[in-house]
């Protein structure tokens, strides 16, 4: 097959994101949330074409740019971005190398790394056929439903502070809500939730994270008290050391659907967790783990076993592959202070209105990044020339 030499990756650019404006801490059940930690990768081709994709961490980030600095970049020049199953699998097939352990590349860097790039590659694909991905990997609609995440523990967060959090949300025209329980007892955190479903009433919403804090026992008492607030699901209750087992187990005590899948690290995890009969809502992350290439066969996955898809975080990049499909559920946003990327990264953002993200017409992810952004939050950590 005859490969046209203008259509190569010619050009490539890698940043980290951080936010220089970091506030008190954002704590789920037991661990903290960072505000922004990103990597974005922007390729090019001699055509002009260009794309760029995200990979998010909630660790320290610097294993996954290290590749960058010692010869990965060699794996990536030169290739074809209209074949990103190819270079997806060329870039994940690292971790089981000799050269991945003599370089110092840890599979989770390579995992993130190939998600990123498999995204900015179909963002080059959309740009350069001029076609939207919500309509090149599907196009079942243009517009999915959005939740905001809140209810963040904060150290000495009031009664008060949680009421006027969720006033403004719901202000802003927020129709579904997602909030966090598991670091404090059952019987305080129902007393929160009683807080939340007074404020948002019985008509919106209420989604119920755990962050994978409970034990079964913990469990099962914790959904039975968790019912009268009518929660759409509940994310992630159990822990995460039998976690798909412990998912099942539980599903036969409760008729509140669960969901999860967010903290696996490979679609295959993902791929038993539907096998198992564990969750009745599928949660992957394409910047964390498979791209875009991935995403679509785990929607295709759910989409022939009746679950539904609601991908964790960045709400702006899931919402093509989530509007392509009947399996698409919803996606996930926060609020300005929780996630500063989704307010200020782009420059023409999908417009956001009363429980919906309307996804305009531009070709790819339909997304410009802000330069004011990215002067602000991002630093380049490799670029090739």
């Amino acid at each position: 097959m005859m490969t046209n030499i203008s259509n190569l990756i010619d050009s490539l650019e890698v940043y980290i994101l951080n936010n220089p404006d970091e506030t008190k801490p954002h704590w789920v059940s037991h661990f903290i949330v960072p505000t922004a930690n990103e990597l974005l990768i922007k390729i090019k081709n001699k055509n002009g074409n260009s794309g760029f994709g995200m990979a998010t961490s909630y660790t320290d980030i610097s294993p996954i740019i290290k590749p960058f600095s010692n010869g990965l970049e060699d794996f990536i020049i030169g290739e074809d971005p209209f074949c990103p199953e190819k270079i997806y699998e060329k870039i994940f097939k690292l971790t089981d190398t000799r050269i991945s352990s003599e370089k110092g590349w840890s599979k989770e860097s390579l995992i993130r790394i190939s998600a990123a790039l498999d995204i900015a590659c179909w963002d080059l694909v959309g740009k350069s056929l001029n076609i939207p991905l919500y309509k090149l990997f599907g196009g079942y609609r243009n517009k999915v439903p959005v939740y905001v995440t809140c209810g963040y523990y904060r150290e000495g967060k009031s009664e008060s502070e949680l009421r006027e959090e969720l006033k403004k949300l719901i202000e802003i025209g927020h129709q579904s809500f997602k909030v966090k329980v598991g670091g404090l007892s059952i019987k305080d955190d129902a007393k929160r939730l009683e807080i939340i479903r007074d404020e948002i009433g019985q008509e919106k919403e209420l989604m119920i994270d755990v962050n994978r804090a409970w034990d079964l026992k913990t469990a099962i008492e914790g959904v039975r008290e968790f019912e009268r607030f009518k929660p759409t699901w509940i994310e992630e209750p159990l822990r995460w050391e039998d976690d798909r087992r412990t998912l099942k187990l539980l599903s036969k005590k409760t008729s509140i659907p669960l969901s999860g899948g967010e903290s696996e690290i490979t679609t295959y995890g993902c791929r038993s967790m539907i096998e198992e009969d564990a969750i009745q809502i599928l949660q992957f992350d394409c910047t964390m783990f498979g791209g875009f290439t991935n995403g679509k066969k785990l929607s295709a996955l759910c989409e022939l076993n009746h679950i539904d898809i609601a991908p964790h975080h960045d709400c702006f990049i899931h919402a093509p592959l989530v509007a392509s499909t009947p399996a698409g559920r919803i996606v996930e946003s926060f609020d300005d202070e929780r996630d500063p990327l989704q307010a200020q990264l782009f420059e023409n953002s999908h417009k956001m209105n009363n429980g919906w993200i309307y996804l305009n017409e531009k070709p790819g992810l339909g997304l410009e990044i802000s330069e004011t952004a990215l002067k602000k939050f991002g630093k380049l950590v490799y670029k090739n020339k």
